[in-house]
């Protein structure tokens, strides 16, 4: 028999690995070989050949971390970038490996946090100038899961400052670009996590998600954002902007790799009051279920209102799409939150940030500073005693939210899920975020989103790819059920993510791109 070399040998390996992974649904043609084509893999097919050692995780982190070096400084995803520590984590996994211990699916896969989730012995500035200096003693509950899972930190990505924006413009650490077009935002506030995956800086992220942090990003990125039911995942040790209203969630490149990182995430926390004890499920198969028998709303109002054009068109042949995987399809009405007092709520912003506002103003940008003390205003307004007030408000405003949360499966009486437009307009130029951000003028607020609600009723959302508009820029497509339905939602998404080929697209970056200036006065 004719000797083949090591070389052969692995070649070969790496051969059989591309037709195991197009057995398993995979995108890619070709089993990945070199550095760029390494950071193309999906969490799936990375975790799959790690499985299989075609590669190692110190090969694969090092790929990303070149990665990141060519292109963070153009895109300024990442706020901290954690060489020696992932390289560090990667050969200790190697060797776990070497020995045949695999902790789970994520050993070995290098991931980005965003920079509000805490991480012991490296710094969480949450983007602000406020904690440029803040080093964590201990890991977040959800840092030290995913950690113990075998995922390799890679870094701390960027985010609008203290999260309470959505176009990751605000940040002390400069804007952060969309790779889709450098002039534009990524959204927010988790940009820098959505960045980072949609340009192959990591296999994944975690954003958070309190206004559609984790969405809407996904939708301008082209990518996929996963927000769990509220309590599904602990949000203990990561700095918040209003805790009943706070989600952490997945940021990736396919729903599959969504599936995967939840089953890493979900856990219930005793020390975290707002964690919820649910049954464990297992997404990537819960994913796999029969979507032929789903009947589907549209909820045309208020989450068509106001589309522009391109949107409104890839939204249409979306649903004509959807309409061809599920039973039916209908227009349906979903509860209104407008009787929500968000105000209220505000008072657990400002608990927060009251002291350190008081002994370091100067460290929060201009915009941040500003909506704090607007809110704090706000509350003091309310009466002649805003003390007394603003207890009584906080305490109906907890009770309000408490009753929405029961009570919205309900509307998901003869509909099982919901499909609407993540965004209701592409985005906007850093330019022109920046200039209203900074405009000391009050302004009407500008309904560009469609997330909110769903962060009120703390129900799951995904968005995924559906399109783009005329000018490049994506568009996302939002599924949403009752609580805790992560498995149906993720099971819509996959079947419609697999119907269209929009999650395949990737921007066009190059090592001599001409990043343009930002001009705040324009």
């Amino acid at each position: 028999m004719e000797q083949i070399s090591r070389r052969q040998f692995m070649y070969l390996g790496t051969a059989l690995g591309a037709v195991s992974a197009l057995d398993h649904g995979s995108t890619l043609a070709w089993a990945a070989d070199t550095p760029d084509q390494l950071v193309t893999l999906s969490l799936a097919q990375a975790s799959r050949r790690l499985h299989a050692r075609e590669i190692t995780s110190v090969e694969l982190t090092r790929a990303y971390l070149d990665r990141i070096a060519v292109y963070n400084p153009k895109l300024n995803a990442f706020i901290t970038v954690m060489h020696e520590e992932a390289l560090a984590q990667a050969e200790l996994l190697d060797k776990e490996a070497k020995a045949g211990h695999f902790r789970g699916p994520l050993h070995g896969v290098p991931i980005v946090l965003k920079d509000n989730i805490d991480t012991a012995g490296v710094r969480t500035t949450a983007a602000s100038k406020v904690f440029d200096d803040r080093v964590p003693a201990e890991d977040a509950f959800i840092t030290a899961r995913l950690k113990a899972a075998g995922a390799v930190v890679l870094g701390k990505a960027n985010m609008h400052e203290f999260a309470m924006g959505h176009t990751s413009s605000a940040t002390y650490f400069g804007p952060v670009r969309n790779p889709w077009a450098p002039d534009h935002t990524p959204a927010g506030s988790s940009g820098g996590s959505a960045v980072a995956v949609s340009a192959d800086m990591c296999v994944a992220a975690l954003g958070t998600d309190t206004g559609g942090s984790v969405r809407m990003p996904a939708a301008y990125c082209s990518m996929v954002g996963l927000k769990p039911t509220y309590g599904l995942v602990s949000i203990r040790g990561i700095v918040p902007l209003t805790y009943s209203l706070d989600h952490c969630g997945p940021m990736t490149k396919t729903v599959e790799d969504a599936a995967i990182l939840l089953n890493a995430m979900a856990a219930y926390d005793k020390l975290d009051v707002g964690s919820v004890e649910h049954a464990p499920e297992d997404y990537t198969q819960t994913m796999k279920q029969p979507i032929a028998q789903i009947r589907l709303g549209i909820p045309r109002a208020p989450f068509y209102d106001r589309l522009d054009e391109d949107t409104a068109a890839a939204m249409e042949a979306a649903i004509a799409v959807l309409a061809k995987l599920t039973a039916s399809v209908k227009d349906v009405h979903l509860p209104s939150t407008g009787g929500f007092s968000a105000l209220s709520l505000n008072g657990e912003t400002q608990a927060y940030h009251q002291e350190l506002l008081k002994r370091n103003r100067g460290g929060y940008s201009i915009s941040i500073a500003r909506s704090l003390e607007g809110g704090r205003k706000s509350l003091d307004d309310v009466s002649e005693e805003p003390c007394a007030d603003k207890v009584i408000d906080y305490i109906r405003s907890a009770w309000q939210l408490t009753l929405t949360r029961r009570t919205i499966d309900d509307a998901f009486t003869d509909f099982d899920l919901v499909a609407l437009p993540t965004m209701r307009l592409i985005a906007p130029t850093i330019n022109l975020a920046l200039s209203r951000e900074e405009d000391p003028k009050p302004r009407e607020p500008e309904v560009d989103s469609n997330c909110t609600p769903f962060d009120i009723w703390g129900i799951p959302a995904i968005s995924i790819p559906c399109g783009f508009s005329k000018t490049g820029l994506p568009i996302g497509l939002m599924i949403a059920g009752p609580r805790f339905s992560e498995g149906k939602v993720l099971a819509l998404a996959h079947a419609y993510e697999q119907a269209t080929q929009w999650h395949l697209k990737k921007p066009t970056l190059t090592p001599d791109m001409v990043i343009p200036p930002v001009n705040r006065k324009s």
